[in-house]
C-alpha cells in the first residue's frame, strides 16, 4: 500500500507543476517520460549496484580535491577561522565560490569546458529531447552548485533571451553546492546524498520543461564562444574570475542574511498573535499531504513534513541537525526520503542567492526575470525536492 502511495506520489507531483505551466501545449511529454526513465536507472545503478556507488565517490573526491584547494587560499587569509572545528557558512560555503569559478574559467579558457558543453549537452539533449545548453546546465549543477555553475556559463547567458534566462533561475533552484557536501555527510548517510544530488539535476531539468516550455531554434541551440578580438590575455582572465567570485559570495551573503533575517521577523510577528506560531508550522501542515505520498504514515509523516517546513523557511542545515538527532528512531525508507528531500537549496533564501547572481554578472533589467517569477522558482524547487525524495523512496524499503 505504502509503495503504491510513494508511486501515485510521482504522477501527483508531475501533474500539479503541469497544472502551474503557463503554456501546456507546449510541454514535451515525451521527454518528461524519458527523463523519468533514465532516473529510475540511475537510481538503481547508484542504491543498488557496488560499481555505481564506487563511481559516485570517485566524482566526488574530486570535486572534495577542489574544495581542499580552495580551503588552502582562504586559510592563508583567514587562518584563525578556518582552524575552527566548526567552520562558518561563510568560509566553508560562499568563499570556495572565488576558486572554483576561476578553475572552471580557465578550463573555459583553453576551450575545455566549451568542448564539454558542447559535447555532453549534446548527449543528454537526445536523450531528453531539450537544448544542449539546458542540458548540460543540469549535469554541472551536480557538484558546482547553482551560482557557481551560472558564473561559469556567463558568457553564454549573457546572450540568451529572457525566456531561456528564466529557464536556468528555475533550473537553479534545484542543486546543491560541491563545497558543502563534505557537512551533509557529517550529518546524514552519504549514498542518499549522492542519490539526490544527479537526480535533482534532472528533475530540475523536467519541471523546466514544464514550468516554462518552449521551443529553441537550432540557431540558438549552441555555445556561445566570445570573438578572439575580445578574448583576453589568461592573466587577466583569471584575475577577472577572482573578481567575479568575491563580487558573488558579497551578493550571496546580503541575500541570505536578509531572508533569514525576514523569516525570524515574520516568526516574531505570528508569534506575538498565536503564541508558538511560526512560517515552519504552517508550512509543516502544507506539506502533511505530501509526506504520506512519500509512503510514510503517522509520526513519521508528520516529522518528515516538518522537516520540509523547516527547510523551506530557513535551510537544509537547519532540518538535517534536527534529523541527524533522530535518525536513530526512524527507519530505513523515512530516512531515504528525508534525506534525499532535504539534499538541495530549495527555499526562500535561494530564490535571493539566485536574483544576485544574476544581478552580478548580467544587467539589472535582465535580472528582474528572477523578481517577476518567484513562484514558479518555488514551485520548480519543492517539486523537484518531492520528485526525488520519492524516486528514491520507490527503491528503499
Amino acid at each position: 500500500m505504502f509503495f503504491l502511495l510513494n508511486l501515485l506520489g510521482v504522477f501527483v507531483v508531475v501533474c500539479l507543476v503541469f497544472l502551474c505551466s503557463p503554456n501546456k501545449k507546449k510541454v514535451k511529454w515525451k521527454s518528461i517520460i524519458v527523463l523519468l526513465a533514465v532516473e529510475a536507472l540511475i537510481t538503481w545503478f547508484m542504491l543498488g549496484t557496488r560499481i555505481g556507488s564506487w563511481v559516485i565517490n570517485q566524482i566526488a573526491a574530486f570535486f572534495t580535491w577542489l574544495i581542499s584547494c580552495a580551503s588552502q587560499g582562504i586559510s592563508f587569509v583567514f587562518p584563525s577561522a578556518m582552524a575552527n572545528e566548526n567552520i562558518d557558512f561563510f568560509f566553508s560555503a560562499l568563499m570556495p565560490i572565488i576558486f572554483i569559478i576561476t578553475f572552471f574559467d580557465i578550463l573555459s579558457y583553453f576551450g575545455i569546458l566549451t568542448w564539454l558543453i558542447d559535447k555532453v549537452g549534446w548527449v543528454i539533449s537526445k536523450i531528453s529531447g531539450l537544448p544542449k545548453l539546458e542540458s548540460f546546465f543540469s549535469i554541472q549543477m551536480m557538484f558546482l552548485g547553482n551560482t557557481e555553475a551560472l558564473a561559469v556559463i556567463r558568457q553564454q547567458l549573457s546572450v540568451l533571451k529572457e525566456h531561456r534566462l528564466l529557464t536556468f533561475g528555475i533550473m537553479s533552484m534545484s542543486s546543491i553546492s560541491g563545497s558543502i557536501i563534505g557537512a551533509y555527510l557529517s550529518m546524514v548517510p552519504a549514498q542518499y546524498v549522492f542519490a539526490a544530488i544527479p537526480l535533482n539535476c534532472l528533475n530540475a531539468l523536467l519541471l523546466a520543461s514544464i514550468l516554462n516550455p518552449g521551443d529553441v531554434s537550432k540557431e540558438e541551440d549552441i555555445v556561445y564562444v566570445p570573438p578572439k578580438e575580445e578574448r583576453k590575455d589568461f592573466f587577466s582572465t583569471i584575475s577577472n574570475s577572482m573578481l567575479v567570485g568575491i563580487n558573488m559570495v558579497i551578493v550571496i551573503a546580503a541575500m541570505v542574511i536578509g531572508y533569514v533575517a525576514l523569516t525570524a521577523a515574520l516568526n516574531g510577528i505570528l508569534g506575538f498573535f498565536i503564541n508558538g506560531l511560526t512560517i515552519q508550522k504552517i508550512f509543516s501542515i502544507i506539506f502533511s499531504p505530501f509526506a504520506y505520498l512519500l509512503g510514510l504514515s503517522g509520526s513519521d509523516a508528520l516529522y518528515v513534513a516538518q522537516l520540509m517546513g523547516i527547510k523551506l523557511t530557513t535551510n537544509e542545515f537547519v532540518a538535517m541537525l534536527d534529523l541527524k538527532d533522530r535518525i536513530q528512531d526512524l527507519d530505513e525508507h523515512t530516512i531515504a526520503v528525508a534525506v534525499t528531500f532535504l539534499t538541495s537549496f530549495a527555499n526562500f533564501s535561494t530564490v535571493g542567492m539566485i536574483y544576485g547572481t544574476y544581478n552580478s554578472i548580467l544587467s539589472e533589467e535582465k535580472s528582474g526575470i528572477i523578481g517577476k517569477n518567484v513562484w514558479k522558482l518555488l514551485v520548480s524547487g519543492i517539486g523537484v525536492s518531492l520528485l526525488s525524495a520519492m524516486i528514491v523512496g520507490l527503491f528503499v524499503w
